[in-house]
């Protein structure tokens, strides 16, 4: 079996960390059956490099080719403007995708399914893709894709509706995503639940004191790990740290909040205790987990948030609110709390309890062991195989 799959959201040389849960399911899935893969993974055309152009200036790094754990991948670029072009993402994306996936196929490269990850623009230009080539293809839903982009663009909808009825199959993340989807019109038949494994052989505590030592941080530790964006609700990150005297907070990430969370943190009187650590390889991501006492994560969306289970793969105990698959990974009270509010008061009692009740790290570690990317890979497998043969 050939695949190829077609996302913006995978890794590369200038963002890392973009996709990795892509680029994760990818490898498990290649790892444990028969398959080979290539990725075209289109980025926005954009001239400068000057960091001050935020992540556009990171997609004007990424090479035109690179080769990350063995596998072939392709950044062709498409023509895009800030918010302006949204209705036209699908058509320009299709075409930088079309023109790679010939060049492929000329070159003895074939394949024989499209594995796209995001609805929307990717879904719906996977879809076109597929149409072109004569080709099956599956969409994953990941998140915002459903939450954001189809609840609030009718536009974007409809063409989403249009690539799940025209998909062989469409997978989610998780139970609130698929419902959500059928409640926007999707039909049931066509939507299965592949949700998300964690990496535990990555993903486990490192040396607490050793790694405590090198960050200069001792006592209480809270960790939010993402990017520093306005639904990721760091506002209340800021709010609970403000609550807690005795807490130290890591701050693993970026984006276009920084400036203003670290003037907040000023403001707060908090900065000596709020450290902004910036983004950090996935690579690295273990030992600030291991450091922490809890991570949180108050985000008003989120499909399945990786960041918890490699938080708890660690050991680290965490703190969410009540948003997409939150209550399917924090199952219990010794692996974290989930809070059905976005009261700061309320989250940080939540906090509070986490660091105050000391729970084992092993036991926190062994919830996560059991979210393996086994059956996730079982299943893509079976869904590509049927497609392929339908």
């Amino acid at each position: 079996m050939k695949i190829l799959l077609f996302s913006s959201l995978f890794p590369h040389y200038a963002e890392p960390t973009l996709g990795v849960f892509v680029e994760n399911r990818l490898r498990h899935l290649l790892n444990s059956h028969t398959i080979s893969a290539k990725v075209i993974a289109p980025v926005p055309y954009f001239p400068f490099k000057n960091k001050i152009f935020g992540r556009y200036s990171r997609a004007a790094q990424a090479p035109l080719y690179e080769n990350r754990h063995g596998i072939d991948i392709y950044h062709p670029r498409f023509l895009t403007a800030p918010k302006l072009a949204m209705r036209q993402n699908p058509a320009l994306m299709y075409q930088a995708g079309l023109k790679s996936a010939k060049a492929l196929i000329a070159q003895g490269d074939d394949f024989d399914v499209i594995d796209a990850h995001y609805l929307y623009p990717d879904g719906v230009a996977a879809m076109m893709l597929a149409d072109t080539l004569n080709k099956p293809f599956v969409i994953t839903a990941r998140g915002s894709d459903v939450t954001e982009i189809g609840r609030n663009y009718p536009f974007a909808r409809d063409q989403i509706m249009a690539a799940i009825k025209k998909s062989s199959k469409t997978i989610t993340v998780s139970s609130s995503l698929k419902d959500e989807l059928v409640e926007q019109g999707a039909s049931a038949e066509k939507v299965t639940v592949l949700r998300n494994g964690v990496d535990t052989q990555h993903y486990h505590e490192y040396n607490r004191e050793e790694v405590r030592a090198g960050l200069s941080v001792s006592g209480a530790v809270m960790i939010y790990a993402g990017w520093l964006i306005e639904r990721k609700r760091l506002d209340i990150v800021l709010d609970v740290a403000e609550r807690i005297p005795e807490l130290t907070t890591l701050i693993v990430g970026d984006g276009p909040l920084r400036e203003q969370l670290e003037k907040t943190a000023k403001e707060k009187s908090i900065e000596s205790r709020v450290l902004f650590l910036g983004q950090k390889a996935p690579t690295d991501m273990p030992k600030y987990y291991s450091a922490a006492d809890v991570l949180l994560l108050p985000s008003d969306r989120e499909g399945w948030a990786n960041v918890l289970l490699e938080a708890q793969a660690c050991g680290t105990p965490v703190v969410t609110r009540n948003m997409g698959a939150a209550r399917d990974i924090v199952t219990n009270d010794e692996v974290g709390r989930v809070v059905d509010s976005e009261d700061a008061t309320e989250i940080a009692a939540a906090v509070r309890t986490i660091i105050q009740s000391n729970t084992a790290r092993k036991r926190v570690r062994r919830h996560a062991c059991r979210y393996s990317w086994d059956a996730t890979s079982r299943g893509q497998y079976e869904i590509f195989q049927k497609a392929i043969t339908e």
